[in-house]
């Protein structure tokens, strides 16, 4: 596809309102200044201050930014051609931009943020997962019935997946399982067995015994490799699981097992290892969502939380003259992984900007709806009075790990979504293992995600109802929308 006749049609530049500038807010700024179709002149931070930072980490003098604190400060300033630095969105609402781009991070204030663009007749690039993974179907939703998008951007992982994955059933690829690669790779040093990531290294020569598979199965050595590392390393994280959540809310793909497998494995075995077990690998089945550690030596490339799709091998002289040519094939030569190592964050924002704005498109497609919950389960006794509290670049909660399960309507005896238990105080002692329920929170009345949730949940619960089907039957809800939508 040519970008530029695909974007032709639009003429005038999306201005945009940024909220949230950590890492990806600021790469957003950086780049939106050398993209023609997109103006990134007014920032939202905690402070006026911090905001104003942002955009002069992108290079802008201090001369064309003001810090704003009432909206007619930031309407003149705007008028004035200036970049406008804020601590609210309410300040700056009023003016003219066409998208809002939430990136803070941070659950409630990024509901409370997209539900007020949105009524406000203005887009939304929803990159604060955390919520999206609670309420994005919901806020989706409403914003179709506003006139506007919402979408998530090209520069994460689950923007980036939903458009492989539906590239390849386009194609007529069946896809075994989708995923991604851990934010950091563990880089092995042949010469000493020491293994870093993320900034730490551990010695764990025993691991040279496990690098190559050779002759043994491709399932046990990965399992014996996530033995050595998980004694050094944890082995999951929320975020991974979160965004694959957004992958199935929008593609009908189901995790294989509620805390993923999450293998350790180089990129020549992903094809083994995501294959069925009737094949040799992990998967009960087909159309699943999981992630994996990569395994590299210094000198090799990253994966670099990029995301791929295996799809199974129908043609046996296509794949075999694919596999000549340097493709992924599994060992049995049934399956392949198809990828795209990178993920640019705000770098390549512009292009689902565009697509939202400017087209209509949302990345998320014309489905998006609950069909997988991410909750949030114990890892150690956790006492009564204990604050869940989410914090660290994972945004995670110390002692509390997350599963991926089909969804549900909220009730106070059944698994809370994770991030909707985030930063609050339990009610009663809970079990290593046990998830928490929502009942077990308290979660203050005036919580605009719990709200949100609800609003969602009375929504597609109702269009379940109206379709004669429940909760526990997401593909059947699925292909009935699919059906009507045909039908149309």
């Amino acid at each position: 596809m040519n970008f530029h006749a695909h974007y032709a049609g639009i003429t005038q530049p999306i201005e945009t309102c940024l909220v949230g500038s950590g890492g990806f807010g600021r790469s957003f700024i950086a780049q939106a200044r050398r993209v023609r179709l997109v103006n990134a002149r007014i920032a939202v931070d905690v402070t006026a201050e911090a905001a104003g930072r942002a955009f002069a980490s992108a290079g802008i003098p201090a001369s064309e930014i003001v810090l704003c604190e009432t909206p007619a400060e930031a309407r003149a300033a705007w008028d004035a051609g200036r970049h406008v630095a804020a601590g609210r969105l309410e300040t700056v609402l009023d003016l003219p931009f066409s998208m809002l781009v939430e990136a803070t991070g941070a659950p409630e204030p990024a509901v409370r943020h997209s539900l007020l663009a949105i009524e406000a007749g203005r887009h939304v690039a929803l990159v604060s997962k955390e919520a999206d993974s609670v309420v994005g179907p919901g806020l989706a939703r409403l914003a179709q019935q506003k006139g506007v998008v919402v979408t998530p951007v090209d520069g994460d992982q689950p923007s980036l997946l939903i458009a492989l994955v539906t590239w390849a059933e386009v194609l007529g690829l069946e896809i075994i399982a989708a995923g991604k690669s851990s934010e950091y790779d563990f880089v092995l040093d042949a010469a000493t067995g020491a293994v870093s990531c993320n900034g730490v290294t551990k010695l764990l020569p025993e691991l040279l015994g496990h690098w190559l598979p050779g002759e043994r199965s491709v399932v046990a050595t990965s399992v014996e490799r996530a033995r050595i590392l998980g004694q050094a390393f944890p082995l999951r994280a929320v975020p991974d699981l979160c965004e694959m959540t957004l992958v199935a809310n929008a593609t009908d793909l189901v995790a294989d097992t509620a805390g993923f497998h999450a293998p350790p494995a180089r990129v020549p075995e992903i094809a083994d290892l995501f294959a069925e077990a009737s094949r040799g690998g992990l998967m009960q089945g087909s159309r699943r969502i999981d992630v994996f550690h990569h395994l590299r030596l210094a000198e090799e490339a990253s994966f670099a939380g990029g995301v791929f799709i295996v799809v199974r091998c129908e043609d046996e002289t296509t794949w075999a003259m694919l596999a000549e040519k340097g493709h992924v094939v599994s060992r049995s030569a049934g399956t392949a992984m198809l990828y795209l190592p990178r993920h640019l964050l705000g770098v390549e924002a512009a292009t689902s900007i565009l697509d939202a704005a400017g087209l209509g498109r949302s990345g998320y497609g014309d489905d998006y709806r609950p069909r997988q919950d991410l909750i949030a389960v114990a890892e150690r006794d956790l006492a009564a009075g204990t604050i869940l509290a989410m914090g660290g670049h994972h945004h995670s909660i110390d002692g509390v790990g997350a599963q991926v399960r089909p969804a549900a309507a909220l009730a106070a005896d059944r698994p809370a979504p994770f991030y909707l238990v985030a930063d609050r105080v339990l009610t009663r002692a809970i079990k290593a293992g046990e998830p928490i329920m929502l009942g077990d929170v308290a979660i203050p009345e005036d919580s605009a995600l719990l709200a949100m949730r609800q609003r969602q949940d009375a929504l597609f619960v109702r269009e379940m109802e109206e379709a004669g089907l429940t909760a526990s039957e997401p593909r059947a809800v699925n292909d009935a929308h699919r059906g009507a939508m045909a039908a149309q």
